[in-house]
């Protein structure tokens, strides 16, 4: 709780530092802006925390989206599948991967890191293949792009991508809170082995926990590939580290067994407004990324930090 209230701080203190520093910050079109951006790598960010509280990790987000992104369009514009069905294809990509990360990790025994490791580049590979390492472009799909452009409810000014994150945002934190999921999902990051000798079948709910993660990363590929009306094959790289800071920064342990979707919010939008509040003040994109690393740095040291209190 301490540390969702510090990370709401920054963001606050985050939000009147660059106000103060331009004009141009507050505008609305900004704040749309900043939220369109958080979209996606917010709903990447929900994943891993689930994934985070079991105290695993998962490296192939970034790449996992970028293949659900592609065959998206391979379903939709290649094969002439009804935009709906495409859309759910896309998402049940990324749940057969968040599937086979799952099963390696707790069938076959492999290390969280190796698995999602191998499976980054696995669909690094496959999304440049199935595509030709060519955009797939949606010109021909009308009504895709309003997936995350369009406005659902007129005149509020809001596109349907950020909806959507706040709409799944509800639904990771009650799957987390509410749910036989949620309460297994802390119990294996807490104490795995007395979990399991509690009588838990814990390699099925591994698998669960990551299939479910997958489909996160189904849905931002889909978001991905709608805001920019095409599947970029060669995209993806490097949104798995902004997503696993997001979470960090948000207060979920790496150790695992603590964690919160709302920090997670929270965290996303710390990263977003960090990274818009730089480019408005015209700061070089490699001190950017620069600035970023030393608050993940912060983030990780809390996090110590709080484990040696505690």
């Amino acid at each position: 709780m301490i540390q969702q209230l510090l990370a709401f701080a920054s963001l606050i203190l985050l939000v009147i530092i660059f106000s103060l520093a331009s004009p141009n910050f507050l505008q609305f079109s900004n704040i749309v802006g900043i939220l369109l951006s958080t979209a996606v790598i917010g709903i990447l960010a929900l994943g891993a925390t689930f994934v985070i509280i079991t105290g695993g990790i998962d490296l192939s987000v970034g790449t996992v989206m970028t293949l659900c992104s592609v065959m998206t369009g391979v379903f939709i514009t290649m094969w002439g599948i009804p935009t709906l069905f495409g859309v759910i294809g896309g998402i049940l990509t990324g749940a057969f991967c968040g599937f086979l990360c799952g099963l390696a990790i707790s069938k076959m025994k492999i290390p969280p890191f190796i698995a999602t490791l191998a499976m980054m580049m696995i669909a690094k590979g496959l999304a440049l293949v199935i595509s030709g390492t060519k955009p797939i472009y949606f010109t021909d799909s009308p009504g895709f792009s309003d997936i995350s452009l369009g406005n659902i409810i007129p005149g509020f000014g809001i596109p349907n991508g950020v909806i959507i994150f706040f709409a799944v945002a509800i639904i990771g934190s009650l799957i987390l809170s509410k749910t036989i999921i949620g309460r297994y999902n802390f119990a294996l990051g807490s104490n795995e082995e007395a979990t399991r000798l509690s009588g838990v079948n814990v390699d099925r709910w591994k698998i669960i926990i990551y299939t479910m993660a997958g489909v996160f990363t189904g849905i931002a590929g889909v978001l991905m590939a709608s805001r920019l009306n095409s599947a970029q094959p060669a995209l993806g790289m490097g949104y798995e580290l902004e997503a696993i800071a997001a979470v960090v920064i948000g207060g979920t342990s790496l150790s695992g067994g603590k964690g919160t979707i709302v920090g997670t919010v929270i965290g996303a939008l710390i990263m977003s407004v960090l990274t818009n509040g730089l480019r408005i003040l015209s700061v070089p994109q490699e001190w950017q990324t620069v600035v970023v690393g030393f608050v993940i740095i912060l983030a990780v040291y809390a996090d110590i930090l709080r484990r040696k209190k505690a």
